[in-house]
């Protein structure tokens, strides 16, 4: 199944307001209960209450954390979300501007049945330690 474009706007706006409403299951909302992510090839977070703490680990680190859509792109049922997010880190209190995407694999309810997500860590951790 194809998704218009406007479909794919729309997916993006409700998927930020969920990041930035800093309550983590809203992000976990957005897949099915058997979704995972990986991010930079790490460890998969595995079904809700792995994507709800993966969340709440990024707002932990990152309190003030303001998720900025970018762009979102289909071809099919995969979906390529790009995002800058911004804030301080919460241990050292330096500022945050970290770009990335989530390649994302939907089903027909626009449900995300698979994400891995992007973005440079050695970066982030330059922008931690200042």
């Amino acid at each position: 199944m194809a998704f218009t474009q406007s479909d794919l706007d729309e997916l993006a706006q409700r998927y930020t307001d969920a990041g930035n409403s800093k309550v983590p299951e809203n992000v976990a909302f957005f897949h099915t209960q058997s979704s995972s992510i990986t991010i930079n090839q790490g460890e998969p977070s595995v079904g809700h209450m792995g994507l709800t703490e993966m969340a709440a680990g990024f707002h932990a680190d990152v309190p003030d954390l303001h998720l900025s859509c970018n762009g979102i792109r289909g071809a099919g049922r995969h979906v390529v979300y790009l995002w800058t997010f911004t804030g301080h880190h919460a241990e050292t209190g330096n500022a945050l501007n970290v770009q990335g995407w989530e390649e994302w694999e939907l089903d027909d309810d626009m449900k995300v049945t698979s994400s891995l997500g992007w973005f440079d860590g050695e970066n982030y951790e330059r922008q931690v330690a200042g």
